[in-house]
């Protein structure tokens, strides 16, 4: 019996570009998928970064999201060092901007989707055309569980999740019959650094002081941004995304989307059984 163009792949060591890989998610990915063999292009968005991971052994391009010219030299960096070919991408590095949504200025939120969607976009529409030629390919994008329901303060990264899903949803249709898969993997709360990441842009894009919502921000926001309050309930580490990861990559029929973490099950079972206005109760409640 013949193998798929993919399956031939297997007599040489398989390349994935994962974004994102200071740490958290992307960090543990490069990491996991090294040890299973795979060759790891272990991008991050600050130069320093990029040295560390060179450190631990990995190819390291420069890739900044919000920086079109980093997708392009990032890209032709590695596409040189394979010879022009790339198994899959993990589209996983994002930032939060935490602040209530009539807080948000129009720039702000213009900066986070330049980030988590836009760049998304760029840098993947400009591996497709390698996966076509090649007749295969994975692309993987990390969403969130608010990429399926809201949480209120988080309408920014809300927005940008829920844009990710459609317009994943939307290519993965357009390209199923190219040998390309489009996979999304949905969090819920999972070891990172995301929320000490965001103090900049919370810090950069919201005026509290002077919101209708100041009394929240004082007596609930702040303190999640700013005091270290441990692990949240339900907080699994990053190696369980890293295990789903491997499912997406390595399963010969792998599934559209994979949930990681109870929140993140439970929460998509909710959307689709409760009212609106229960769903709303239940997510207000916390």
């Amino acid at each position: 019996m013949s193998q798929s163009t993919e399956d031939r792949t297997d007599d040489r060591r398989k390349s994935i570009l994962i974004t994102g890989c200071s740490s958290g998610i992307g960090h543990d990915a490069a990491l996991t998928l090294k040890h299973r063999g795979w060759r790891v292009f272990a991008s991050c968005r600050q130069a320093e970064d990029c040295d560390l991971m060179r450190g631990l052994g990995f190819e390291s391009p420069l890739i900044d999201y919000a920086d079109p010219a980093t997708l392009e030299t990032g890209l032709a960096e590695v596409l040189e060092a394979t010879g022009g070919t790339l198994d899959a991408l993990f589209n996983n590095g994002a930032h939060g901007l935490p602040g209530a949504v009539e807080d948000l200025p129009r720039d702000g939120l213009r900066a986070i989707f330049e980030v988590n969607l836009f760049g998304v976009h760029d840098l993947t529409t400009r591996v497709i055309p390698v996966m076509r030629a090649q007749g295969f390919g994975r692309i993987i994008n990390c969403s969130s569980v608010l990429g399926l329901v809201s949480l209120q303060f988080r309408g920014a990264y809300v927005a940008s999740k829920f844009a990710m899903e459609g317009l994943t949803d939307t290519l993965r249709i357009e390209l199923r019959e190219t040998g390309i898969r489009v996979i999304l993997i949905e969090p819920g709360p999972v070891t990172s650094r995301i929320r000490q990441n965001s103090i900049a842009h919370f810090e950069r894009w919201i005026d509290w002081r002077a919101s209708p919502h100041r009394e929240k921000y004082e007596s609930g926001l702040l303190r999640r941004l700013y005091e270290d309050r441990g692990p949240d309930r339900f907080e699994l580490p990053a190696s369980a995304v890293s295990a789903k990861l491997i499912s997406a990559l390595e399963s010969r029929s792998p599934a559209p989307r994979y949930f990681v973490t109870t929140p993140t099950h439970v929460m998509n079972a909710a959307r689709r059984i409760l009212p609106t206005r229960a769903l709303d109760w239940l997510i207000s409640r916390g």
